[in-house]
């Protein structure tokens, strides 16, 4: 059974305060590749000509953010990991409209010191 992953056991340092890496399980990362619909780029378009945040565009990047990160989480479980250190983000245009982004970070096995 995987080792379910809290929150507070993910961080873009590489350490744990209070805690010690036992065992490092490598490269763990959740991808996800999404697309503007056009709705949404018209609801965009409109946001964009009055300025400041686009909510639209702001509601999918995080989206897609959270749904990598999930998979990263995901994917250190299958590895019975209890903690994941070194956490970074990375998104790439595909194509036009297509953007992937990428939660990565290492994988670890951690012990209460």
């Amino acid at each position: 059974m995987a080792n379910q992953i809290s929150p507070e056991m993910v961080t873009t340092g590489f350490d744990l305060p209070g805690y010690r890496v036992a065992k490092n399980l490598g490269v763990v990362r959740g991808i996800t590749v999404r697309s503007r619909s056009a709705l949404g780029n018209l609801a965009g378009g409109i946001q964009a000509i009055f300025g400041g945040n686009i909510t639209i565009y702001t509601e999918l990047c995080e989206h897609a953010r959270a749904e990598a990160f999930d998979l990263m989480i995901r994917h250190a479980q299958e590895h019975n990991a209890n903690a994941i250190i070194g956490v970074r983000y990375d998104a790439n245009e595909v194509m036009e409209g297509i953007t992937e982004v990428l939660a990565y970070g290492t994988a670890v096995i951690t012990e209460k010191m």
